[in-house]
């Protein structure tokens, strides 16, 4: 299926940022399946280009792509012309079914029974990046480690998911994250005043919409739509002679 790539690299970066701010990378693990070079540079080592090709003969695998993409942006990166995102193609793979660890990296590799980080190992270490630099030459070690282990993560992931990926389709979905992350790169305009007063009284708008449409169909207890409470809804009707059964 990917006998078309010239070069296949997996990619993960760390990276620290302020609440709703751009993205700071920290540091960068590829791998490069074909010819098995591995890469892992600090901050102090990023170049004006990427370590990597990214043209159409390379397929730039990650898990939420987005995230690497907001790194290339923030570098001053191209964006990679062919993408596969993992997250994506879970997303695709699981939609409607129950994904008992959630859509992350750590649920995706969970729900195919691969092994993974222990998820209070992964906290400790997304603290340590978060709380900024600078970091010592042990941190240092120990976040690349980190970085490292989710491209290995995704080493085991790919070739679990590739029978199951619809290439074609799946790159179209690549572009989508790429435009993805150009949005949440450039944000958008928004008064923010009003944002705040939004977020106060969230709950209480909520609650309104919620009690204004229900009195006509009773498919809500409290803030939660009810799926049994629907189809009694939808069985009123019929006994009606208002729905089709």
């Amino acid at each position: 299926m990917l006998d078309g790539f010239r070069e296949i690299v997996l990619v993960d970066f760390e990276f620290g940022s302020g609440h709703g701010e751009r993205p700071q990378p920290v540091c960068l693990v590829a791998w490069e399946l074909r010819s098995g070079r591995k890469l892992r540079l600090w901050r102090d080592q990023f170049g004006q280009a990427p370590p990597y090709a990214t043209d159409a003969n390379t397929l730039f695998v990650a898990y939420y792509a987005p995230a690497e993409l907001s790194c290339h942006l923030a570098l001053g990166w191209p964006t990679p012309v062919r993408i596969l995102d993992l997250f994506a193609e879970f997303r695709c793979a699981t939609n409607g079914l129950e994904t008992p660890n959630g859509h992350g990296l750590i649920g995706a590799l969970t729900y195919f029974g691969l092994d993974t980080i222990r998820v209070v190992e992964k906290k400790t270490m997304v603290d340590l990046i978060l709380r900024g630099g600078p970091w010592d030459s042990a941190e240092q070690q120990a976040i690349l480690d980190y970085c490292e282990s989710d491209v290995a993560a995704l080493g085991r992931l790919l070739p679990v998911m590739l029978p199951r990926i619809d290439l074609p389709r799946a790159l179209l979905r690549g572009r989508y994250m790429s435009a993805a992350a150009a949005m949440e790169w450039n944000g958008v305009p928004i008064d923010v005043g009003m944002l705040d007063r939004l977020r106060c009284q969230w709950t209480d708008i909520q609650d309104k919409l919620i009690a204004g449409i229900d009195r006509d169909y009773a498919v809500f207890e409290g803030r939660t739509f009810k799926l049994e409470k629907f189809s009694q809804w939808l069985r009123r009707l019929a006994a009606a002679g208002q729905w089709a059964t």
